[in-house]
């Protein structure tokens, strides 16, 4: 299979994209809004700002150097999806939902390929250290809530969530940052830098163990199994003693952590009197609970898919449509606000690619992160080194667990494992030759073809720095009008912040009014309140 191929023709000068990947990183887990009038959107809102910003002006500083490095058709596929969810959202219900997710997506891909470019710069490890501290970061933040520490900016609805607000979405992040963590501690020049690996993973198990994430767990487990079964079967990798003696050490550690975990008291209240052990007894039970809902929800959400298959029904928009495909007593529906669904979006990232996007996109992300692996796959099988080797199997680890988790919950869907997953895919993917040198006579059909494909790349780039500086823009908005709604009742400011975020439903409910009403019904048509202030 064709190699992934993301290289500079010259080394990238400046340090600047690699510093702003760097504080995007840290900045994308503590942003978050005290408002507690929106508690999930004002963790989600901030977070995307973050992504944006990240991606505007890291992709804007490293622009020449992406520009002229080589694309492979894993890129062509991850264009092709961008565009497809754009001409999906022209079709949406909820034009602003669709604004949103796409730019999501946007901003994810422009982060992938700047990480890429920096790669080949020789600046990529430090940018896959920072990825890993952020991650460890996020755990620290679950942790001290889990022990009693309480901020504004946490919240006290599904602790111990830290600073993302909800204990799955740390749960992820643990899943899917816990090999890079391990891979920071491996590679470490100095046995301090390996220590310091080793207590960030006692940290992010001990996370794993509070959360009770089944579908963390399952990812963590997915993970843990391509790093050890990379050590068993690759000799880059079985005949490193010096690697060996630190996996002890970090093995060690992170035992320690879920000891700690389970023996230390918290605070957490759980309603079973084994919680721990009720969570793995449970992580196959589909016969009733949280199990049988998903299975509900699914099978609902592909009845969606097959009603809207070509560009399903709007990237962001399960919400919108969902109600008019539930079930009797669907559990994924409010039951105590009519017509509307408990969570903005399915119990899983690819019922909702599905859906939202259509086959054919969905399709092609798979394609694409097929790719990526298969590439790593290869670059395992023949690394000479043990960092190389590490490099591999980390990155195959990290989207092992990013996939799994998102098989059962809200993963890529979301701004801090979009940022995080992305940018450590550009930064750990396989390094390959330069853009000037095309390998072939100017005549050459390879050649040819390999210049076509960086020019759609590099199309493709550009719209998506756009869409992200748009994203910025409209997440800017978003907070303004949340914190306007939190904080006055006074009908001309609410107005105001309506004209701002004109695709707030709440805000458009808080106002009042037939005119307003109407606007709430366009936005969720399906929701009673709505409905009926519209009549």
């Amino acid at each position: 299979m064709e190699d992934q191929v993301l290289v500079a023709a010259e080394p990238v000068p400046s340090k600047a994209p690699r510093s702003l990947l760097q504080l995007g990183a840290i900045a994308v887990v503590f942003a978050a809004s005290p408002t507690r009038a929106f508690d999930l959107d004002r963790f989600l809102v901030p977070k995307e700002l973050a992504l944006h910003l990240t991606a505007l002006l890291a992709g804007l500083v490293a622009i020449r150097w992406v520009r002229r490095s080589n694309a492979g058709w894993i890129d062509l596929a991850l264009g092709s999806y961008l565009l497809l969810s754009i001409v999906s959202a022209v079709f949406a219900t909820n034009p602003w939902l669709a604004a949103r997710a796409v730019a999501l997506s946007a901003s994810a891909f422009v982060l992938y390929w700047t990480a890429r470019a920096l790669r080949v710069a020789g600046l990529e490890r430090v940018v896959v250290n920072t990825v890993a501290f952020a991650v460890v970061l996020a755990a620290m933040t679950s942790l001290v809530q889990a022990y009693g520490l309480e901020l504004t900016i946490f919240s006290p609805n599904r602790a111990p969530g830290g600073t993302l607000g909800n204990r799955n979405f740390v749960a992820h992040a643990a899943a899917f940052g816990l090999p890079l963590v391990v891979l920071a501690g491996l590679r470490a020049r100095r046995l301090s830098g390996v220590l310091l690996g080793a207590f960030g993973l006692s940290i992010v198990i001990a996370v794993l163990v509070l959360t009770r994430s089944r579908a963390a767990w399952l990812a963590a487990a997915a993970a843990v199994a391509i790093i050890g079964a990379a050590f068993i079967l690759f000799g880059a990798l079985r005949r490193e003693g010096k690697v060996w003696r630190r996996v002890v050490i970090l093995a060690i550690f992170a035992a320690a952590g879920a000891v700690a975990a389970l023996a230390i008291p918290n605070t957490l209240r759980w309603r079973s009197e084994n919680p721990y052990l009720d969570s793995v007894n449970d992580i196959a039970n589909y016969e009733e609970g949280s199990g049988r809902g998903r299975l509900i929800q699914y099978e609902r959400t592909l009845r969606m898919a097959a009603a809207y298959p070509v560009f399903g029904v709007g990237p962001g928009n399960w919400p919108v449509q969902y109600p008019e495909f539930a079930a009797r007593r669907d559990p994924s529906m409010d039951r105590s606000v009519g017509g509307v669904t408990y969570n903005p979006w399915p119990s899983s990232d690819w019922v909702a690619f599905v859906s939202e996007r259509g086959f054919l996109a969905a399709g092609v992300l798979i394609l694409a992160i097929a790719g990526i692996a298969v590439v790593n796959v290869k670059r395992l099988w023949t690394a000479h080194t043990s960092d190389e080797a590490l490099e591999a199997a980390a990155l195959l680890a990290t989207l092992a667990a990013a996939v799994i988790a998102g098989l059962f919950d809200a993963v890529l869907l979301l701004a801090l494992p979009a940022q995080l997953v992305f940018t450590a895919a550009g930064a750990l993917g396989a390094p390959g030759g330069a853009a000037g040198d095309p390998g072939g006579a100017a005549g050459d059909p390879a050649r040819v073809s390999r210049q076509r494909m960086r020019g759609a790349r590099n199309f493709v780039f550009v719209i998506a720095l756009v869409i992200a500086a748009i994203g910025a823009a409209r997440s800017t908005a978003q907070i303004v009008a949340m914190e306007i709604y939190a904080t006055t009742n006074d009908r001309a400011l609410l107005s105001t912040a309506s004209r701002i975020d004109p695709g707030n439903y709440r805000l458009h409910l808080k106002i009042g009014g037939r005119d307003h009403g109407c606007k709430a019904a366009a936005l969720f048509p399906h929701a009673h309140e709505a409905e009926r202030r519209c009549r």
